[in-house]
């Protein structure tokens, strides 16, 4: 069987039409990999928008080379901005989807403008919806220097990181989009959302993607990226026990004690000051339910000395 929009490569598997939107903000330096990445695919979207959001370096100017060549690549260019939020990621995201809403597709997804990945990857990680009509979200693990998602944390793979998020149509009108939250976390209450809606996540290892700017560090050094993230597990309802769970976990990780501690203070002074938080009671008593299953299923792991695999807290 052959693909409606690609290569014309021979399939078993029917691969659904799919589009993809990547909000980039000053990524002058990793973009071309993922352009480069995207145009080799087996199995091409049949539209890809690239929404400069408020670049002020060449991120535009990067795309605009492939554009004459790849008739299905748009550029969507946002006011000039210099500040990096994750609101804008969402407001850009969500603007751009208004514009490919009418086209006939059944898998829509966001891809980060920092990735690279092997040339049969979206067709890979697509065809899982064929596979598994209960999917709604699927994605892939990703490697950066000295960090794997797959080795070193313990999210579990129902967790998709938003690196590369591919939503069913279905799922993804029903979740309404991205929730736009200055602090984080978009990626992260979509896929929750689906999941407390009835649908199946899933991150596959099978075909990783290279990440190329370390988690958390575009404004931030790692110290700072830590209490970031600790910051953000308060804002989406984290549970506390689970919290002293990883900030223990994360002063055995480089840098020793440090990145713990700094974790340990986000989460901490946010509780203190009763920070407020985007998400709804209802998503944060199924986070918490969940997270708790999963500090039971490790303490049992533990107890026995089984490997922990498939359980990771960096991408709660």
């Amino acid at each position: 069987m052959k693909p409606a929009f690609g290569n014309g490569k021979e399939s078993s598997v029917r691969i659904p039409a799919y589009v993809l939107i990547t909000p980039a903000h000053n990524e002058q330096a990793f973009i071309e990999k993922t352009i480069e990445s995207v145009v080799k695919q087996t199995v091409l979207p049949i539209k890809w928008v690239v929404v400069d959001d408020g670049s002020t370096d060449k991120t535009s100017e990067i795309v605009k080379q492939y554009l004459s060549a790849n008739a299905w690549m748009e550029l969507m260019e946002r006011p000039k901005r210099i500040d990096r939020s994750f609101a804008g990621k969402a407001h850009a995201f969500n603007a751009a989807y208004e514009t490919v809403k009418c086209l006939e597709f059944e898998v829509i997804g966001n891809l980060d403008a920092d990735i690279s990945f092997a040339e049969d990857h979206l067709e890979f990680l697509v065809s899982k919806f064929t596979e598994n009509p209960g999917l709604g979200v699927v994605g892939a693990v990703f490697n950066e220097d000295g960090y794997s998602s797959a080795a070193d944390s313990f999210a579990g793979r129902k967790h998709v990181s938003g690196h590369c998020q591919l939503f069913r149509r279905q799922c993804w009108e029903e979740i309404g989009g991205y929730f736009p939250h200055r602090a984080g976390g978009v990626d992260w209450i979509a896929v929750t959302t689906a999941r407390m809606k009835g649908w199946q996540t899933e991150t596959f290892r099978e075909s990783p993607c290279r990440h190329h700017r370390k988690i958390g560090t575009a404004t931030h050094g790692p110290v700072g990226a830590a209490f970031s993230r600790g910051e953000r597990d308060y804002y989406l309802g984290g549970h506390p026990f689970w919290e002293i769970f990883r900030v223990g976990y994360r002063c055995m990780k480089r840098p020793y004690l440090v990145g713990g501690i700094a974790l340990g203070c986000g989460y901490f002074f946010s509780l203190l000051r009763r920070a407020p938080r985007p998400v709804s009671k209802e998503l944060m008593a199924f986070h918490r339910k969940d997270q708790m299953a999963r500090l039971r299923a490790i303490v049992k792991s533990l107890s026995k000395f089984e490997r922990l695999d498939g359980f990771n807290v960096e991408g709660v």
